[in-house]
């Protein structure tokens, strides 16, 4: 009977034990999440293969995953604390955020690629320059980098923003527009842009080039980036390394894009080349254009209050 108590004895202290170790797993665990939007690149391409979940495993961090339509319920769930980190959003989409006294700081930035978003019209239409949209329906995505796109447009053509008719609405529902003819000319952004020219014959009025640098920054909570440099380390080389790869093999990553997407493979090459994908460090001097979109808005009435762009914070990946 002793021996029985024992052995009872010793294999509750090897329960307390091993309970003792998963406890201290799970009290190890995090969990990163992650806003994104359907046309996020490089985080729909993490997704797909688990590699960002891979790398992050030494560090007990696994991932979780949450789609939005734009960028700006993406700003506002990340303020909120309701995720961690944010897919690539367009240059606007801070300013907004900002405005409305988000706690967030910027992580990395993708390079410029000004020729990824333009103000299309359908390819019957009369319109031949901006300055002809005076008085016409324009479709457009609130907040996003094709907003001051169309901004910097009309201001270019000596048109203010009150000039024309805006209807606000997702990328979806604005070509839709486009084609039914509720809308004069829709601005668009890569691959939308991409599928609506080859598809529909769309033809650009004008494009972003000398008018919009057209960076995509990721951000993060504040909170997180006091707390996660590690995570955002490994974040930041994983989008480093899929920019890069996306670039190298252009066919390959139309491939795997394309279900995702669902748009043709070549319809993704071409927009992907317009693209650079290359992942970067944010710096305060490198903002400067975000301050002349704050300005934009702002004069046009479009934000709440003055904003600062280069208050935010900006977490940097530790030198290599």
């Amino acid at each position: 009977m002793l021996r029985s108590l024992r052995s009872a004895l010793a294999a509750a202290v090897a329960l307390i034990s091993i309970g003792t170790v998963l406890n201290a797993e799970a009290a190890d665990t995090k969990t990163l999440r992650i806003g994104y939007q359907r046309s996020s690149t490089l985080i729909a391409l993490l997704r797909q293969d688990s590699a960002l979940e891979t790398s992050l495993k030494p560090l007990g961090v696994t991932v979780s995953w949450h789609e939005f339509t734009s960028g700006l319920p993406i700003m506002e769930a990340l303020n909120a604390g309701q995720i961690d980190v944010s897919a690539d959003v367009a240059d606007t989409v801070p300013i907004f955020a900002q405005a409305a006294g988000a706690k967030i700081s910027y992580i990395a930035q993708e390079a410029p690629s000004p020729e990824a978003q333009a103000i299309l019209v359908p390819a019957d239409s009369v319109l031949t320059s901006v300055a002809e949209l005076k008085g016409r329906r324009v479709a457009v995505t609130k907040g996003a980098g094709s907003h001051y796109l169309l901004l910097a447009a009309l201001t270019e053509g000596g048109l203010s923003f009150k000039a024309i008719t805006p209807a606000y609405l997702t990328p979806a529902d604005g070509r839709a527009a486009l084609a039914s003819g509720g809308a004069d000319a829709w601005v668009a952004w890569d691959p939308f842009l991409s599928a609506a020219r080859q598809q529909s014959g769309a033809r650009v009025l004008r494009d972003g080039t000398g008018l919009s640098l057209y960076k995509r920054y990721y951000l993060a909570s504040d909170d997180y980036v006091a707390k996660q440099g590690d995570v955002l380390t490994v974040l930041f080389g994983k989008l480093a390394e899929t920019g890069a790869w996306v670039k190298a093999e252009p066919e390959a990553a139309a491939a795997r894009l394309s279900p995702v997407w669902k748009i043709d493979a070549d319809v993704i090459v071409r927009a992907n080349a317009r693209r650079s994908y290359r992942v970067e460090p944010v710096t305060r001097a490198g903002l400067s254009e975000q301050q002349k979109i704050a300005d934009a808005f702002r004069g046009e009435g479009l934000l709440p209050r003055a904003v600062d762009a280069s208050a935010l914070g900006i977490w940097q990946p530790p030198a290599r």
